[in-house]
């Protein structure tokens, strides 16, 4: 995440976040956060149609890292820093629930392509019949997708700002 935007989620300026962080320099490897270059800044106003006028930035954006996110409650230790903090790492485990459920979905549906193969081997299908057969993989996604779609589903990703 940008600095900006975690220093919106902290309710703090972005100077007062970005010099928390350079008195604790040490708890920032470069694995933490990094800064963009030139270009990247450049292609990322350009995304964002952010003005380079009045009220630009004078220095390059610093991007945080999951860890670099995590290590940001330590250095910026107000109560509203902590809370915002424990919703980004839950937002975190949340992405990858998501990520898991697709893996096992892209693995559920291979197994059926195999066994949809493995049938058509054994039995000698034509290509008519394979009407059939197409019918039958979107009965079995649609019970994937149903399965998936139990309540263990992970809740929404994201943020709402006051």
């Amino acid at each position: 995440m940008l600095d900006a935007d975690l220093a919106r989620l902290y309710e703090v300026p972005t100077k007062a976040l970005n010099l928390a962080v350079k008195r604790n320099e040490a708890r920032f490897p470069d694995d933490f956060r990094f800064q963009l270059t030139e270009d990247e800044a450049a292609a990322l106003r350009f995304q964002t149609e952010t003005s380079k006028g009045r009220g630009g930035r004078r220095y390059l954006p610093w991007v945080f890292t999951q860890e670099g996110i995590a290590m940001l409650s330590g250095v910026l230790s107000s109560q509203r820093a902590i809370v915002v903090n424990i919703e980004i790492m839950r937002a975190f485990v949340r992405i990858r629930q998501a990520i898991a459920i697709n893996a096992e979905l892209a693995s559920r549906l291979a197994a059926v392509e195999a066994r949809l193969e493995q049938h058509r081997i054994e039995s000698g299908t034509t290509l008519a019949e394979h009407g059939q057969h197409i019918q039958v993989i979107f009965d079995t996604l649609h019970r994937l997708m149903e399965d998936a779609g139990s309540e263990n589903d992970p809740p929404r990703v994201g943020f709402e700002l006051p």
